[in-house]
């Protein structure tokens, strides 16, 4: 894409005054999480697999950017507000180094969560902190820049609305599930309301936590809760 090729050419001519860096431009859809865009000097085998498998529903640091306004640290021992600690994400994230770094949060006009995040290897860690902490300002305005070009040059909204009907997260019935148990309703509780069985409630429970790649379906409630990813049920 045309586009892509300007912000990448725009950040790689702005963060070469600040040295060799590892960074990653992102934009996420609060209303559609899928619609995901991204220019980044991360290794191209972990940004594939992130995609693949949807790691930005789990991703502690997508999730603690959600709640900020300002930059934060990370590492693998990041806890998000809810209190979900995504480990596999991180232990995936491993063997291609991606377990420390420093992220900056923009919240932009269309909906949008973006972040601007940069790697922090483990023998520079002091030096590179100092770098981006003293630099926060300047990053920060790159940072809103980049992303007006970004809507500029691509009508989102138009293909964030195309893309939520043709790909919803969740089939109907999985929404009413969630939607139930999100609400304190047991298995059984929802299998009455819909007029189902109790395990064919679990059996689209179970495809519900797949989808979204956590461990349980505790955490499968409380992460569709926090990123509004579940439509009520009249």
């Amino acid at each position: 894409m045309e586009y892509e090729k300007n912000i990448r050419k725009h950040l790689e001519t702005a963060l070469n005054v600040f040295g060799e860096l590892t960074w990653a431009y992102v934009v996420l859809s609060k209303k559609d999480m899928s619609c995901i865009f991204g220019v980044t000097n991360y290794p191209d085998e972990w940004v594939a697999r992130y995609k693949e498998n949807g790691l930005q529903y789990t991703d502690p640091v997508v999730i603690t950017a959600l709640n900020r306004l300002t930059p934060f640290l990370w590492d693998e021992n990041l806890i998000t507000s809810s209190g979900i600690n995504s480990s596999e994400v991180f232990s995936q994230a491993r063997e291609f180094g991606v377990t420390n770094g420093y992220t900056f949060v923009l919240h932009d006009y269309n909906n949008n969560l973006v972040t601007l995040s940069f790697i922090i290897p483990a023998g520079q860690r002091e030096e590179m902190i100092q770098t981006l902490t003293q630099n926060k300002g300047d990053i920060s305005l790159l940072l809103a820049s980049v992303n007006e070009i970004y809507l500029t040059l691509t009508s989102l909204s138009e293909k964030n609305a195309t893309s939520t009907e043709k790909s919803p997260r969740f089939t109907d019935r999985e929404n009413e599930i969630l939607y139930w148990a999100s609400v304190g309703k047991t298995y059984q509780d929802t299998g009455t309301i819909l007029g189902i069985k109790a395990r064919t409630v679990k059996f689209h429970m179970s495809n519900i936590v797949k989808k979204l790649g956590v461990s349980n379906a505790r955490h499968a409630i409380r992460l569709g809760m926090e990123l509004k990813l579940i439509k009520p049920v009249d």
